[in-house]
């Protein structure tokens, strides 16, 4: 039955239509919901949602008696298969917000789940978050989503079904106050250690680069040579005199993995397949719930990708301090846009058909 992408491409214009705020130091459900689950939900409402591995059940289950087999989905109707992958720095100072707070709000909606009501989502942990290969990211978050028999139950099913892949990209930066003001790139673990560095890798390239680290190499690939130069040497400060130094690398990390992911999936789906990614970091507070800054997303489907928000230019970031519901607050800006101005960016590739 021949795949018919026209009601999907409406769903990516919806999407596109949603309004987006890059850049704020916002609270993590906010993140999370008004801006991952809210887009996410846009490209699959109204479809049957297939993530539970129950409804992958078929009449050849049945030869046991087992009535798991009425668990089934009905893929004759209009369906969408989604899997979940995400990055983020496996240092332990934000293990609570990426682990917790994530799982529960983002990876509960979109990630696979077992037989037994386990989350399967593609966990990987490079250290200094982004990604170690978004080729490898790409290629096991869509070879783990289905098996081949199963692919071809689902694609006969209906010409308008389609599947979802969802990555996330995640870096981190640490924040503290000392005297009245905003300190960047260092943080405390608890209130019963002394302040330290975070994240350490990122920090640690630009500030003390050693060639024969493989992540300070890694890290350095991500950045680029000139903006590893200008971060290395002349460091990048807000309006009001943050440093913000720490938070452009650790924001370019996370976009370039996005970037590199969305580029993989253009080569690892096929035309039935659909991809929505996001950039963004975590500000690791002390003695309080950690915020995040929404730094960029990006769609992938049928020889089209686009991307909005942040991009990875260091000498184009600036920011200020803003004062936010009693809170001070960080405001990265990329070309000194407003949170809400960054329009999207298009490129073209050739889609992968498929051979069934």
């Amino acid at each position: 039955m021949q795949f018919d992408p026209s009601a999907a491409r409406a769903r990516i214009e919806r999407f596109w239509a949603l309004n987006a705020e890059f850049g704020m130091e916002h609270n993590a459900y906010r993140v999370y919901l008004s801006e991952i689950v809210s887009d996410r939900y846009v490209l699959v409402n109204g479809l049957q949602l297939i993530r539970d591995e129950l409804q992958l059940a078929g009449e050849s289950e049945s030869d046991d008696g087992d009535d798991v087999v009425a668990c089934g989905a009905d893929l004759s109707l209009p369906s969408v298969m989604t899997t979940l992958a995400h990055t983020n720095c496996g240092d332990r100072i934000h293990q609570g917000e990426a682990t917790s707070s994530y799982e529960q709000v983002v990876a509960s909606r979109f990630a696979t789940m077992s037989e037994i009501g386990e989350h399967k989502l593609e966990a990987f942990s490079p250290t200094g978050g982004g990604t170690d290969d978004g080729h490898t990211l790409a290629h096991v978050t869509v070879a783990h989503m289905l098996d081949e028999p199963i692919r071809q139950r689902f694609y006969a099913g209906h010409p308008q079904s389609f599947l979802l892949v969802n990555v996330d990209l995640k870096t981190h930066v640490g924040r503290l106050e000392q005297d009245g003001k905003l300190v960047l790139g260092r943080t405390q673990e608890s209130k019963w250690r002394e302040p330290r560095t975070a994240c350490g890798a990122v920090v640690g390239t630009i500030r003390g680069y050693n060639a024969d680290n493989a992540v300070h190499r890694r890290i350095r690939d991500d950045l680029g040579e000139e903006n590893f130069e200008l971060l290395s040497t002349k460091g990048i400060r807000s309006k009001d005199g943050v440093d913000l130094t720490a938070a452009v690398a650790s924001s370019i990390v996370a976009i370039q993995g996005m970037i590199n992911t969305a580029r993989a999936l253009e080569t690892e789906m096929d035309e039935r397949g659909m991809g929505h990614l996001t950039a963004s970091m975590t500000v690791n507070r002390p003695h309080i719930d950690d915020t995040i800054v929404y730094l960029a997303r990006a769609t992938v489907f049928h020889g089209e990708t686009r991307v909005q928000g942040f991009g990875t230019d260091a000498a184009r970031y600036s920011g200020r301090t803003v004062e936010y519901r009693g809170d001070k607050r960080m405001m990265m800006l990329y070309d000194g846009l407003d949170s809400t101005e960054h329009r999207p960016r298009s490129a073209h590739y050739e889609p992968r058909r498929s051979s069934i």
